[in-house]
């Protein structure tokens, strides 16, 4: 817990250097900041704001540290804070469990517990389970959005669901796989891919830089990448356009590979008696 107010280096401790460049901490904090409003953290608003969001001074009044800090971390001269502080900032801004993971990257801080490392590749046991489903689409996924491994009906839905494939990559520069999805859903899949990038990126996950360097050769990844939101791959509905089944709408269920840290698997499903769910047998077929 923090207590009175703290001056202007209180909370400044020498960190190793944290990822990403120099700025990216106070970018993190001005863009939360700004999408956070006063009723969500119990304060009146205030009357009129030139620009929407918290105003600074809020933002340290909930953090209980003094203003002239929190500005020096917005403005990038101080970015090492310490881990009391970057926890305070997490409650005050609201940051979830993946935001709150991106903060502590960013201000250099060690993960709360040690990341294991990320297996090489599938295990064979898994690779077979994948192909004895055959009704329902499967794959597995990195925590770069890369495809490890898929079964045979998988392939067939989409082609970013193959093995070598990068989800992001493809959603952002192949147009071919972004005329797979259906065009209402492309904005929210967009902006929940780069969140989940951000995320991986707070976690350290290895060639996360080499792939956002990759995607800034899109102007839609530029852009939502500077909004800074994170999440977790989570589950959700997702409507598809294939060129021979046509429309399917399919829910996703996200799973956590045991003993593969940063491996997911992704499991998709029409609902019972759904036109979606006979479009999805006979691509089975």
């Amino acid at each position: 817990m923090i207590g009175a107010r703290r001056g202007p280096h209180a909370g400044y401790r020498r960190r190793v250097p944290a990822r990403g460049d120099d700025n990216s901490l106070a970018a993190f904090l001005r863009a939360r900041r700004a999408r956070l409003m006063p009723a969500e953290v119990g304060l009146a608003d205030g009357g009129r704001r030139r620009v929407p969001g918290l105003r600074r001074e809020e933002v340290a009044m909930l953090a209980e540290m003094s203003v002239t800090y929190y500005v020096r971390l917005e403005q990038g001269r101080d970015r090492r804070p310490s881990g009391d502080v970057v926890e305070a900032l997490g409650r005050a801004l609201r940051l979830d469990d993946a935001g709150a993971r991106h903060l502590r990257a960013l201000a250099g801080l060690a993960p709360r517990s040690a990341a294991a490392p990320e297996p090489a590749g599938v295990r064979e046991q898994l690779r077979r389970l994948l192909d004895r489903h055959v009704d329902v689409p499967a794959f597995v996924m990195d925590r770069l959005s890369g495809v490890l491994a898929a079964n045979r009906l998988a392939t067939a839905l989409h082609p970013s669901y193959r093995p070598g494939r990068n989800l992001l990559r493809d959603a952002f520069l192949d147009p071919h796989a972004r005329a797979g999805y259906d065009p209402g859903d492309l904005p929210e899949l967009l902006r929940d891919g780069v969140a989940t990038l951000r995320s991986a990126r707070g976690g350290g996950a290895a060639g996360t830089e080499a792939l956002v360097d990759e995607l800034m050769a899109s102007p839609e990844f530029a852009a939502l990448w500077a909004s800074h939101d994170v999440i977790e791959k989570r589950a959700g509905t997702q409507r598809f356009r294939h060129p021979d089944a046509g429309a399917l709408e399919l829910d996703a269920e996200v799973f956590e590979v045991s003993g593969a840290p940063g491996q997911r698997l992704v499991v998709l499903h029409a609902a019972p008696g759904s036109a979606s769910e006979q479009r999805l047998r006979a691509l089975a077929r």
